[in-house]
């Protein structure tokens, strides 16, 4: 056997062959077969081997044997598996490929044969092909118009379309049109390269719409592609580089590959969907050339210069993305849900958040009589451009008054002030302390500065709303505390990076000579005096940091870098090093902070290439030409870290992307890598342990992290202890908790004070039990000790439901002891689902009340659930949604919920039996109701191309499900679907992201509420795509929405 990568499925011949190998010199790895994929597997197999074994039969009657023998294989299956089915499925005698079907009647052609060969491809509709352009083979422009006049739709995907690019099809296309077909066509106003009079003749066809992306500041769309749809499912497809242009589809030097159904049917399938998704983007403006052409046309000209295309406020509805929708929500429910009204809003520099505060301010006006403003910054370029964004997002052009620099308001009522004037007119105001209903204080880290604090101290809106892109300062100062001591949402990096709004990264981490190990660690940092001592008695280190500037830059004196560091001492250290290796540098820090304003302009314009500078004392360099940052000193605070960062993540002109190169040193256990990490790949099902094993497969888009072997064993080590920390490392902890701060020890502190998960501490053990093997609690009896471990762990950590955590909590504060008479069916059904979360099992009790009660047996695990379900609470960020049904039960949409706790709601269990049957749909005929239970990634492995695109949200409303393997639109199960809503079937759907979670443990589903039934495809498995109720909740859109743009 050659050695190298297999994907081979294990035969006897196979296995003859690793057996052979010599095991001292060869080493094998097999795995199991991944049972979502199974049938996929064995059944390329099977058609590999009767392929083979066909080739083998010879003689006169050649096909009539293979026939012959692949019925036999056929009633083979239908006997094994007992299924009338495969009946449909046996090969008539004659042996026969079927080609056309047509009618006669009213027919535009007369000869079908001559109609055949006009209009069927030469590369036929089964085979895959590659075309390379050039003057070989069939042209793409030939090809493309068979295509065209053989399709009953039509979806064209590319960036720019060229007039004489259409003309040369214009025929075909006006023919497919006129006789029916459906043409769709997405492209974008990208460096003014489309023909806006290519789009307009496009868009007066009949039967055809066009969708424009007019995003012309950052090229978002760059694919090509052409799907041709055929009712009778011989789909055909072009992906490669060709635009629709004269060059690219006559003479140019284009690949494109063609697709099939046949072959690659789940590529055909992946295609189809992920047009559908874009379809649905409000990105992709739907063109009329009645009302557009001048939007168009507007559009064209500034995507020539690339500059980002700025409309004015009549031309559009602003919306939030799905991010800022998520962010939104967050901070509706600190107010809704948790009574906090002092909300701090973090988010880097360039990712929108004045947009944000203006759609929240634009909530709150309408649903408020009274909504007085008060945007408060100490800039009036930022002041201008907030009121902008406010009369964009408002529609609204006379919203607004500016307080700076000498201009009064004409109104009190919405003003745009200047923290210095406002400061100094305080205390002739003529305003009540009340009279500003909404408050947003801009750069909000300046709160502590003497100018910010007599405004807070002086107004009490009914809503703050603070925004910062640096939320810790350096200077010790605290800004939480005027924030209910929180971050109320955040805008997260890899968020903002895939909507292009950030500059992309590429991220190295450099192995550093320096060993942290020995390295003093004191209030969860280690000590800057020591390491400063440490970094200037080396000059080595200063060597090897030019030599990665080498490595990694394209010119070590053409850079615009920044560099990170401990101490002034360090800061000018560097600097000194630096200009005797001949690289211009500088440093800035508090010792010259009065030279700020020249050092920064020396920077901007490149008199300089290297500034130095401490931590956060950065504040003014605020320079979007940064194109490279230095992290000289390990960074033990995340938002410190992603501050430092942000300095380089500004777009700007001629800037491709960031280049960030981190020294990474053997580094104390307690040093946090994972939470560093977790913040740069975003939210995913995989582990950061994972994710660095596996170089990073799921990075926000255009980035890059590229870890040096010794840097990724010195991480990967350190992420191994700190997640697998063992139950005698927790219980020092809690014994070591007095001694690090003067808190009561409560889970809520020692996890806040430890930077440890919930999720860590119930892996081992209860917190009771913990802190009474750390002897800081006398030891307890065990009465339902494990029941009620069992029900936090497995089942509470697995479900985030206000509703259902708060009534729990209400009976747990009344130590269980209840009566079942006050309660109402909702509360009871309540009660049932946590019946089953406790004691998993029915049979035990005599009735639910003693169920129930006998839950509150033990005190110290009473008080354990209660400061559970209030930590479990106050994380909730996401709001409930009330469902109508024609009958009673509790669950609330978009909370999550366990299978159990699901089956009980809907009367699959009830007191007397538990339901337990596995299967994805479960059907309550008394509630003529059907759940359906879809994990959005079915495979062990986290990319299986032929399952992973089965279920999905196309859109917010809309969702891709695939029905189970028997199900067809003609008889039973898939006909119900159809006709669910005339039989007034109710379809309710159940979504988690994958059956298990990163830790391994059973994830909850999210109830996505009530789907109707829009449109279905195909048979045995059907596709349908569900209609919802509700938009997808916020925080799962990025999970389920597979498809999407960005």
């Amino acid at each position: 056997m050659n050695q190298g990568l297999y994907e081979e499925l294990v035969t006897k011949l196979i296995n003859y062959k690793i057996n052979e190998l010599d095991k001292d010199t060869f080493q094998v790895k097999k795995i199991p077969i991944d049972k979502a994929e199974a049938a996929q597997i064995l059944s390329q197999h099977i058609g590999k081997t009767i392929r083979h074994a066909f080739t083998l039969i010879k003689g006169e009657d050649v096909i009539e044997t293979q026939i012959e023998i692949a019925n036999k294989i056929i009633l083979f299956l239908k006997e094994e598996l007992k299924k009338e089915e495969f009946e449909d499925d046996l090969i008539e005698t004659e042996g026969k490929i079927l080609k056309a079907v047509f009618t006669k009647v009213d027919a535009h052609f007369n000869d079908l044969d001559l109609h055949l060969k006009e209009i069927t491809p030469y590369t036929r509709l089964i085979h895959s092909e590659l075309f390379t352009g050039g003057n070989s083979g069939i042209t793409l422009e030939s090809e493309l118009r068979k295509e065209i006049l053989s399709s009953d739709e039509i979806d064209l995907l590319v960036s720019f379309i060229k007039w004489k690019g259409i003309r040369i099809l214009e025929k075909e296309l006006k023919e497919f049109t006129e006789r029916g077909g459906k043409l769709r066509v997405i492209t974008t106003t990208y460096i003014g390269a489309t023909d806006a009079k290519a789009v307009e003749f496009l868009s007066s066809l009949k039967n055809t719409e066009v969708k424009v992306s007019y995003n012309t500041g950052n090229e978002r769309l760059h694919a090509k592609a052409y799907l041709f749809q055929r009712k009778t499912g011989f789909h055909t497809g072009y992906i490669g580089s060709s635009n629709f242009s004269r060059s690219a589809l006559t003479d140019g030097l284009e690949w494109n590959l063609k697709i099939t159904t046949k072959e690659v049917g789940h590529i055909i399938d992946k295609f189809k969907k992920t047009f559908e998704a874009y379809w649905q983007n409000s990105e992709f403006e739907t063109f009329d050339k009645n009302k557009h052409s001048e939007k168009l046309v507007d559009a064209l000209k500034q995507g020539k210069f690339s500059k980002e295309y700025t409309f004015t406020t009549t031309y559009f509805d602003i919306t939030p993305f799905p991010y800022q929708k998520e962010i939104l929500e967050k901070l509706e429910v600190e107010r809704t849900v948790h009574n906090r009204y002092k909300n701090l809003l973090v988010a880097a520099t360039g990712t929108g958040k004045t947009v944000i505060s203006a759609f929240d301010y634009k909530t709150f006006r309408n649903n408020n009589k009274s909504s007085k403003l008060l945007f408060v910054a100490h800039r009036k370029e930022i002041l201008q451009q907030a009121k902008a964004t406010f009369q964009g997002v408002l529609k609204d052009n006379n919203f607004g008054d500016l307080w700076v620099d000498g201009i009064e308001p004409n109104s009190n009522e919405y003003v745009f002030a200047s923290v210095q004037t406002l400061n100094n007119r305080l205390k002739d105001i003529k305003l009540t302390p009340e009279y500003y209903d909404f408050i947003i204080i801009d750069e909000v880290h300046h709160i502590k500065a003497k100018t910010y604090r007599p405004i807070l101290n002086y107004f009490k809106p009914k809503i703050l709303l603070g925004l910062t892109a640096t939320p810790e300062r350096m200077d010790g100062a605290d800004i939480l505390k005027d924030f209910c001591n929180r971050i109320a949402a955040e805008i997260r990096l890899p968020e903002a990076l895939n909507q292009k709004l950030l500059s992309p990264f590429q991220y190295f981490g450099i192995s550093d000579s320096i060993d942290l190990k020995n390295i003093g660690w004191a209030n969860g940092k280690y000590i800057a005096s020591e390491l400063t001592s440490v970094y200037t008695k080396n000059d080595t280190r200063v060597g090897e940091i030019i030599n990665s500037l080498n490595k990694y830059t394209i010119d070590i004196h053409d850079v615009c870098a920044i560099g990170f560091c401990v101490s002034i001492e360090h800061a000018i250290y560097m600097t000194e090093k630096f200009n005797l290796a001949k690289l211009n540098a500088k440093y800035l820090t508090s010792d010259n902070k009065k030279e700020r304003e020249i050092i920064r302009n020396e920077f901007k314009n490149k008199e300089f290439n290297y500034l130095f500078v401490v931590d956060i004392f950065n504040e003014g360099v605020d320079i979007p030409e940064i194109d490279t940052v230095l992290f000289l000193r390990p960074t033990e605070s995340l938002t410190i870290f992603l501050q430092q960062l942000g300095r380089g993540l500004r777009l700007a002109d001629g800037k491709d992307c960031l280049t960030v190169l981190d020294f990474v040193g053997n580094s104390r256990p307690e040093y946090d890598f994972e939470s560093k990490f977790r913040a740069l790949i975003g939210k995913t099902s995989t582990s950061v342990q994972k994710e660095i094993e596996d170089d990073f497969p799921h990075l926000p888009l255009g980035c890059s992290i590229v870890l040096e072997k010794k840097t990724k064993e010195t991480i990967l080590e350190n992420i191994r202890k700190a997640t697998s920390l063992n139950v005698n490392q927790l219980i020092t902890k809690i014994i070591n908790f007095q001694h690090q701060t003067s808190l009561p020890l409560t889970l809520n502190n020692f996890i806040a004070l430890n930077h440890i998960s919930i999720e860590t501490i119930y892996k081992k053990d209860s917190w009771s039990r913990l802190c009474q093997r750390a002897k800081v609690i006398d030891d307890f009896e065990n009465t339902n000790e494990k029941q009620i471990y069992s029900a936090i762990s497995n089942k509470w950590l697995s479900t985030n439901s206000t509703s259902y955590f708060n009534f729990i909590l209400k009976i747990a504060k009344q130590g269980f002891h209840i009566s079942i008479n006050d309660f109402d069916e909702n509360q009871k059904t309540m009660l049932l689902m946590l019946h089953y979360d406790v004691w998993q099992k029915h049979g035990l009790f005599e009735s639910l009340e003693e169920s129930i009660r006998t839950i509150g047996k033990n005190k110290i695990l009473v008080k354990e659930i209660i400061e559970v379900l209030e930590i479990l609470i106050d994380k909730v960020d996401f709001k409930e949604i009330d469902i109508e049904l024609p009958y009673k039960q509790p669950l609330k949409v978009h909370a999550r919920y366990t299978r159990d706790q699901i089956l009980a709601a809907f009367r699959k269990s009830n007191f007397d039996k538990i339901y337990t049957s596995m299967e994805g749909v479960v059907e309550n005929i008394e509630l003529n109701t059907e759940l359906l239970f879809i994990n959005l990634i079915k495979s062990e492995e986290n990319f299986s191309p032929t399952t992973m695109y089965d279920d999905y949200a196309i859109s917010e409303t809309l969702f891709h499900w695939q029905s189970q393997n028997s199900s067809r639109p003609d008889k039973g199960k898939g006909l119900s679907y159809i006709n669910h809503q005339e039989n007034d079937k109710k379809i309710l759907l159940f979504v988690r992201e994958k059956a298990n979670d990163e830790n391994g443990k059973t994830l909850g589903y999210v109830f996505i509420g009530e789907a109707n039934f829009r449109e279905t495809e195909g048979s045995k498995p059907m596709s349908i795509k569900w209609e919802l109720n509700e938009p997808m909740p916020n925080y799962l859109w990025k999970e389920s929405a597979k498809m999407s743009v960005g």
